[in-house]
């Protein structure tokens, strides 16, 4: 028997015309919410193939419905997605609808793989074109990290000396061999760190544990800038916080996946977009710092190791 609704349907689904068909004739309506969540064009725009989208484009009550803040032929672009966005274009959707704090579908068109997916009078700023230029040079340089399990605390505009003095941390005079850390369990292991010094600030890392994402971390290196941690747990994928200025202003996010929230900046629409698939990467940009390659997060400069206190901390006291 066939759903006559959008229940189960898996990501792959999405692409699959005769499954969609099937529902479609079985009663599912294409103007409804799939699980309270999404329009059916907007899961097939961003997940499914050109033929799905076509199909579902030619039923729908609006083309360019807006849900969060977005329309399906916005979710095409920003997945990239250029035949799924052609067939929405084909169908009426309008590539210079205006949301996402300015970014239109053609102008986020204009930052990715296919700049001229469009014909649009939209452009790009000039710092908007410098900033797509950082973010393919920043992925290029740190093309060789696999950063399973690792943490890392980004921090702009100091150097590494200021760090280490901020967290109180003493400089380790003993070798450290990563190899052997990862099956390091104590305490000590957890308040060793790497950091090293790049252009716009510094990098605080630990390739084998949570322990440069702890939250004192970041709020001790966070005085008069900005900070972004991030633990890449194994278990359950990125785990992000972003602080300013000793004030934790983001908790649990993901960086590197999904898509901005609704009333997200136009600054964070455009990293979200230029940094999917590349957290760490993300990470950097959000901070404002630039490695030059991997050696940051995987052979750090100095080593330290941070006082006994409570790192766990969510204020500096």
């Amino acid at each position: 028997m066939t759903d006559v609704d959008w229940s189960r349907m898996g990501y792959g689904s999405w692409s699959d015309l005769a499954a969609v068909q099937a529902r479609l004739a079985a009663g599912a309506d294409p103007n409804t919410l799939v699980r309270g969540h999404g329009r059916p064009l907007h899961h097939a725009a961003r997940q499914g193939s050109a033929e799905v989208v076509a199909e579902l484009a030619r039923l729908v009550d609006d083309v360019d419905a807006v849900e969060d803040g977005r329309t399906a032929l916005w979710l095409a672009v920003h997945a990239g997605k250029p035949a799924n966005a052609r067939a929405l274009v084909a169908a009426g959707a309008d590539p210079d609808r205006p949301m996402m704090a300015g970014w239109s579908p053609a102008r986020l068109s204009l930052a990715g793989a296919t700049p001229d997916l469009f014909e649009t009078s939209a452009t790009l700023t000039a710092a908007e074109t410098a900033a797509v230029a950082e973010a393919r040079g920043l992925i290029d340089a740190l093309a060789e990290i696999d950063g399973d399990g690792m943490s890392l605390c980004c921090v702009g505009g100091i150097d590494a000396a200021e760090a280490v003095r901020r967290l109180g941390a003493t400089v380790v005079q003993d070798e450290i061999v990563v190899e052997d850390m990862w099956d390091a369990t104590g305490d000590e292991s957890i308040r060793t760190l790497g950091v090293t010094e790049v252009p716009g600030g510094c990098v605080v890392s630990q390739p084998w544990a949570y322990g440069a994402s702890m939250p004192l971390v970041a709020l001790l290196l966070s005085a008069g800038t900005t900070c972004y941690g991030m633990y890449a747990n194994p278990k359950s994928g990125n785990q992000g916080a972003s602080v300013q200025d000793g004030v934790v202003t983001g908790w649990d996010l993901h960086p590197g996946g999904g898509w901005p929230a609704a009333d997200a900046s136009g600054a964070e629409v455009l990293r979200a977009f230029l940094y999917q698939h590349h957290a760490v990467e993300y990470c950097c940009a959000y901070a404002g710092v630039r490695p030059a390659d991997a050696r940051p997060f995987t052979e750090p400069d100095r080593w330290v190791r941070l006082p006994t206190r409570d790192w766990w901390a969510v204020s500096v006291s």
